[in-house]
């Protein structure tokens, strides 16, 4: 029996590394079939704490598996038929600068990471990474299929469809998290709920809520207990999908603070948020080589800590819970190289009539199905013509973005800006990005 092999790429980072290789070889699927595991960095330290574990994993496990360590891609890539990639650069240093040079010119982005002017500059570093891997891939390990994890998750796709001939299924729980919001309004557990959502990456929307059982429409039922409910419940996560659900007829995913960032008007949904905190009189943060503190409200609470800071050491990766992310890289490998037909929430490919009325070709989240026969996206209805309005220049936006890379123009770069819905000045938008390409000139591709 042929080995199954799989290709970490960012293996060293501390969430995604230690999550895949636990989902790896805590598979009973896979434990039938002999695994060779490729972990690949290009942090050394990280790449050496990341193969330890995976080795004691395998030796605690039992499991038949051969791991290996490599700094370099193509020896990771060589005969891989699953490629996994999670890949940031300095990922809390950049996403302090993309939200904060924004908001310094009056752009009241909500969070700068898969929407609003600042992900722009975050989707320019991940293609400088990812696009690299891709087209590594098309000559090394043409057939293997890419799963993708890195952000802004859309962007990178697109750039990959647009720009390279592997096949790359971008992946995301963030459904999940508008199935638990739904749960809590209907008061209902989610497993007795078959939901079914579309849309692109953190802009999904529900176009099935039905009951498990009964096959029962519960949207009236949503829509009335949505009526009934204190408008500050859980303001900071569902306030603006209520808004949603009332004006436009659907239920959005996953919260606020990501689809959000596709909506000019999200700001007034937001309760305080504080991202990257820093005192300007101090100067900027990143100047000194100091990364500010990460700071979310999602809820009342949110900003309760101890008035004399704590040291916070980040958990040994070898303490971690031996259990399974819950995310779907391994069980998509599972399915096709077993033939396990599985259900997926969400996957994110080009359209090809997935959603008849955005783009063909653009990237869409939709649900799938998957098996050993490969993966096979559901087509999904037309949605409300006002939802597709606002993810079709999100479409326009990532295609002049993969553009701009691709051509190295900051001309193209300006126009997806000055489309970006919450940029509401054109001398603002030029200075922003003069000083963006300035700031960021060492991890940005090089825009002309």
């Amino acid at each position: 029996m042929e080995p199954v092999i799989i290709a970490l790429i960012g293996a060293g980072s501390r969430s995604f590394g230690p999550e895949t290789v636990r989902d790896v070889l805590l598979s009973e699927a896979l434990a039938q079939r002999h695994v060779e595991l490729r972990l690949m960095d290009i942090l050394a330290d990280g790449l050496l704490d990341i193969g330890r574990y995976a080795k004691s994993l395998v030796e605690k496990l039992g499991r038949n598996a051969k791991v290996s360590k490599t700094p370099a891609l193509e020896a990771a890539l060589e005969g891989a038929q699953f490629v996994v990639t999670a890949v940031e650069v300095e990922r809390s240093l950049y996403w302090a600068q993309d939200f904060h040079i924004p908001c310094k010119y009056g752009f009241r982005q909500v969070f700068a990471e898969n929407g609003g002017p600042g992900s722009l500059f975050h989707g320019l570093r991940a293609m400088k990474a990812m696009i690299p891997i891709a087209r590594a891939m098309e000559r090394i390990c043409p057939d293997a299929i890419l799963l993708n994890y890195t952000n802004p998750m859309h962007k990178v796709c697109d750039a990959i469809a647009t720009l390279s001939k592997s096949q790359c299924i971008g992946l995301c729980h963030g459904v999940w998290m508008g199935m638990e919001q739904v749960a809590y309004i209907l008061d209902k557990p989610v497993d007795e709920m078959e939901m079914e959502a579309c849309g692109i990456n953190h802009f999904s929307w529900f176009q099935t809520i039905r009951d498990r059982r009964t096959g029962e429409d519960l949207y009236p039922r949503l829509r009335e207990a949505e009526r009934e409910g204190d408008w500050l419940a859980d303001w900071h996560e569902i306030g603006l999908a209520r808004i949603l659900l009332r004006r436009f007829g659907l239920y959005p995913s996953p919260a606020t603070n990501h689809f959000g960032e596709y909506i000019g008007w999200a700001h007034e949904f937001c309760a305080s948020e504080l991202d990257w905190f820093y005192d300007p009189a101090d100067g900027a943060p990143w100047q000194k080589g100091k990364v500010p503190e990460y700071v979310s409200v999602q809820d009342a609470y949110g900003t309760e800590r101890p008035f004399k800071k704590q040291e916070q050491k980040p958990q040994p990766i070898e303490e971690q819970a031996l259990e399974s992310s819950g995310e779907l890289a391994i069980p998509i490998i599972e399915s096709i190289v077993c033939g396990e037909h599985r259900s997926l929430d969400a996957i994110n490919v080009p359209n090809r009539g997935f959603i008849p009325n955005l783009p063909d070709g653009m990237v869409v989240e939709v649900p799938a199905m998957s098996d050993g026969t490969g993966l096979r996206p559901k087509r999904m209805q037309p949605l409300p013509e006002p939802i597709a309005a606002m993810i079709r220049l999100q479409g326009s936006i990532n295609k002049l973005l993969v553009e701009a890379f691709a051509e190295r123009s900051k001309g193209k770069l300006l126009q997806a800006i000055l489309l970006e819905p919450t940029v509401t000045s054109y001398r603002g938008a030029v200075e922003m990005v003069d000083e963006m390409l300035a700031l960021q000139r060492d991890v940005l591709p090089p825009i002309r």
